[in-house]
């Protein structure tokens, strides 16, 4: 590739006049390839968001609501608020037209600074925090039949999810197809497990099992920060619902695909999820429910006998799956933030042959690594939470915002305006919640945190102080020539 076929891409080029969507323009020789249907749309929705939350830990939710009845209304509502919220991020996909989530959305809505703050904390807290929880969690399913007796090691545990990590980072880093394949054949696989303890349910209500819905109001605990903490745990089972929008720039026709691809797969999710826990309360009572450990386990064992080995095998697909899908989506997030100069700029080259953000994506798996040594779940889950929600907030505001500062915008999907005035206050909420009503010293880290980002910003990206990407120079060199990849500007005519 010699110099003068090469070019810059320049920034302003991807704002285009006349009332346009802002899109991205890179040259389609090294852009990233638009590989993603309307079927691998709602595979990566339905695939992402079904992990191990619905499986293992749903007690969590009827522990703050002391009842069947508002633990199934919490369930609903978060596919609700999940829904609304995936429809305000539908609007921004398809107005900006780029990769990297929120990101985008923030640096068009409020400047660099915020955006860099999002990506400074998806980077190194969020993302790979819930890429270490999917992947710890797929390690404890998969170790549990042997050990029967006993809790898998912990060293045994953390081996597996890095290797797991290891592995999903090679396939996503070789091809956009393979890991979209990938997708789909582990979101058909959860589906199975879904519908076993699904139909299960059904067939069980028909028997008669309906005993543990008497009075199903009855001993409830609603407050307002229980309700709070009971939306938290219920939403995590949920997250997910916005990383299509990390891939707007890979999707087939996106102004189609992506509010199809919503439309369609978090209520199905929505569906899922509230049938899952009827079927639950058919065999537990509240009580036992509490008492499991893993309740889809013990769902198994009362329903499945001889069978019951068909669930931890298929959570373990379902937690794999949701791996791939944060791995898949977050890469982008990585990309864009070096292509923007908010990273290092290594993390914005392309593989020539495979056109795939190798860098990114094999930085993103490193960082996951260093968080599963010294983290656990229920850490990490505490210090993901609370992070995303502040952001979540941050960007359905920005959408307000854009409907008054951007009236040129194109927008192919226009939600009423009460919907992100819904989303934004009832995510303030659910930051609030459990600072008032269960403070801890992680929320605080959390802050200091994303602040600290400030200082990095002022310095490398203001002042532009270079030296990183200095000393970074002599393994980019090594990097580009092992990889084959080049940076996502220079392009052939």
């Amino acid at each position: 590739m010699g110099k003068e076929s090469l070019k810059k891409r320049k920034g302003e080029d991807n704002k285009k006049e006349d009332g346009q969507s802002i899109q991205s323009q890179e040259p389609q020789t090294m852009n990233l390839q638009k590989e993603v249907g309307l079927i691998s749309g709602i595979c990566m929705i339905v695939g992402t968001i079904i992990g191990s939350g619905i499986f293992v830990s749903p007690k969590s939710v009827l522990a703050n609501m002391g009842a069947v009845g508002p633990c199934l209304t919490i369930w609903a509502a978060c596919g609700i608020l999940a829904t609304l919220g995936a429809l305000c991020f539908a609007e921004l996909g398809t107005m900006i037209t780029k990769s990297g989530g929120e990101y985008p959305y923030l640096m068009e809505a409020f400047g660099p600074i915020p955006a860099f703050l999002f990506s400074w904390t998806s980077l190194l807290v969020t993302k790979p925090s819930s890429f270490a929880i999917i992947c710890l969690s797929f390690a404890e399913y998969t170790l549990a039949p042997f050990y029967p007796s006993c809790d898998p090691p912990q060293v045994a545990i953390k081996c597996l999810a890095a290797a797991a990590i290891v592995i999903i980072t090679i396939v996503n880093s070789l091809s956009v197809k393979l890991g979209s394949y990938l997708q789909n054949f582990l979101t058909a696989a959860k589906m199975i497990i879904v519908t076993i303890i699904i139909v299960s349910g059904i067939v069980l209500l028909a028997q008669g099992k309906t005993e543990n819905f008497k009075d199903s109001f009855k001993g409830s605990s609603v407050s307002f920060g229980s309700i709070g903490l009971a939306f938290y745990n219920g939403l995590w089972a949920y997250d997910g619902w916005n990383q299509l929008n990390y891939i707007t720039e890979e999707l087939k026709n996106p102004y189609r695909n992506l509010p199809l691809s919503i439309i369609i797969g978090i209520p199905l999710v929505t569906v899922c999820y509230v049938l899952i826990n009827i079927s639950y309360f058919t065999v537990m009572t509240s009580t036992e429910l509490l008492q499991s450990q893993a309740v889809a386990v013990t769902f198994g064992d009362r329903v499945l006998y001889s069978a019951s080995w068909i669930v931890p095998l298929f959570v373990a697909l379902s937690t794999i799956g949701a791996a791939n899908g944060t791995c898949f989506t977050a890469g982008r997030l990585v990309y864009v933030a070096g292509r923007e100069g908010h990273m290092l700029k290594l993390l914005s080259y392309i593989s020539v042959k495979r056109l795939t953000p190798a860098p990114a994506i094999i930085f993103y798996g490193i960082i996951t690594i260093l968080y599963i040594i010294p983290g656990d779940i229920d850490t990490l889950i505490n210090y993901f939470s609370f992070a995303v929600w502040i952001f979540y907030s941050l960007t359905v505001l920005a959408l307000i915002v854009l409907r008054f500062t951007r009236k040129d915008l194109n927008r192919p999907v226009k939600i009423p305006i009460l919907i992100p005035v819904a989303v934004t206050l009832a995510s303030i909420l659910l930051v609030l919640a459990p600072v008032i009503s269960a403070p801890e010293l992680a929320y605080l880290y959390c802050v200091l945190f994303i602040s600290s980002g400030l200082i990095v910003y002022v310095l490398f990206v203001h002042f532009k102080f270079n030296w990183p990407q200095k000393i970074s120079k002599p393994i980019t060199m090594h990097l580009q020539m092992l990889l084959e990849v080049v940076p996502a500007e220079e392009v052939t005519e």
